[in-house]
């Protein structure tokens, strides 16, 4: 690359440290928020807290209003908010941030974290950098005590970033339907527990979304797979590209997909379903002869009767059902109790 190629580089990378709302779709592509422990992060920041000799180390990954932890090593909570947090400060730039006295800087003197528990006295942290720029949150090692890091030591912890790094795009990997691109059954899953969650919480909404093609079978019969495994691969590009950073889709198995709407009432999540089905219906599949198709779904929202996943997914599949039993290539949506709404979109 010559240097007006590196200078662009550099410009386009310092443009993202400011884009906020891609960082958080970023993030949210990692797929890795509020997932359990994991030993290779475990082993990280383990190591990191006897190589250092520092009593508090950390993976942290940066929410819209929150600081959470995948990994942590000598501290109690698993997060904090977001605006007191050191690593914050990590994620507004591409080299280490350190704060060598706390109690003498005057951004963090007064903050609950260096006047109480865990009273944060030096901090050094290397944003975590995903290969298309965006900074996911930091790798941090945190002392009691005032302390100067040394070049070798940031070396390292610059280090270790990287192989954090690494394992949440080997995890991204894992986490996706090799054929499609969309969420794997496993990972989908997961971030329908974790809207179960959030609903339990703080009442958030979220909308479920099933579809299936419909006479699947038939497409393979005239097509053979390469035509069916087309097909799956053009619906799923299809819907994908129409989806807000913080929805997911998934392959639940065969023709069957989910998508998970977060943030989403009944009614919304009826128009889209209504969209993703028009547009579907309208898509043309590169094949000879050219192959067309169409798509039936079944859309269920959180709801008092919705306890959990299973239960989710349950109340959506019955009105996928509900829409393949009455003609297929429409919506239909779930009601408390399992029954279904008859009214076609």
């Amino acid at each position: 690359m010559d240097e007006n190629g590196a200078s662009l580089r550099t410009l386009m990378d310092d443009a993202k440290l400011t884009d906020e709302r891609g960082r958080l779709a970023a993030l949210n592509r990692a797929n890795i928020l509020d997932t359990p422990p994991e030993e290779p992060f475990e082993r990280i920041t383990s190591l990191l807290k006897s190589v250092l000799g520092v009593p508090m180390t950390a993976i942290t990954l940066l929410d819209a209003d929150r600081q959470w932890m995948k990994s942590r090593c000598g501290l109690d909570a698993d997060h904090t908010a977001r605006d007191i947090s050191f690593c914050t400060h990590t994620i507004e730039g591409r080299d280490p941030f350190v704060v060598p006295d706390a109690s003498r800087d005057p951004r963090f003197a007064a903050n609950p974290l260096v006047t109480d528990a865990p009273r944060i006295a030096a901090y050094a942290g290397v944003p975590l950098e995903t290969v298309d720029g965006y900074n996911l949150g930091a790798l941090c090692a945190i002392d009691t005590k005032p302390r100067e890091f040394a070049a070798h030591e940031l070396d390292l912890l610059k280090s270790f970033a990287r192989l954090v790094i690494g394992e949440i795009q080997l995890r991204q990997i894992a986490d996706r339907d090799h054929l499609t691109g969309a969420f794997c059954r496993r990972a989908a899953l997961e971030e329908m527990e974790r809207a179960v969650a959030r609903h339990a919480r703080h009442g958030t909404p979220a909308a479920l979304i099933m579809f299936d093609i419909d006479h699947f079978k038939s497409i393979n019969d005239r097509y053979g797979h390469p035509g069916g495994d087309s097909a799956l691969r053009a619906v799923s590009a299809r819907i994908a590209a129409m989806l807000r950073p913080d929805d997911v889709l998934g392959r639940l198995g065969g023709e069957e997909f989910a998508i998970l709407l977060n943030g989403t009432g009944l009614d919304d999540a009826t128009v889209a379903a209504e969209r993703f089905r028009a547009a579907l219906a309208a898509m043309i599949v590169p094949n000879d002869p050219p192959l067309r198709l169409t798509a039936s779904f079944g859309i269920a929202v959180l709801g008092p009767d919705i306890a959990d996943v299973d239960a989710w997914l349950a109340a959506a599949d019955g009105a996928l059902y509900a829409a393949k039993n009455s003609g297929r290539n429409r919506c239909r949506t779930a009601h408390s109790g399992g029954r279904d709404d008859a009214a076609a979109a």
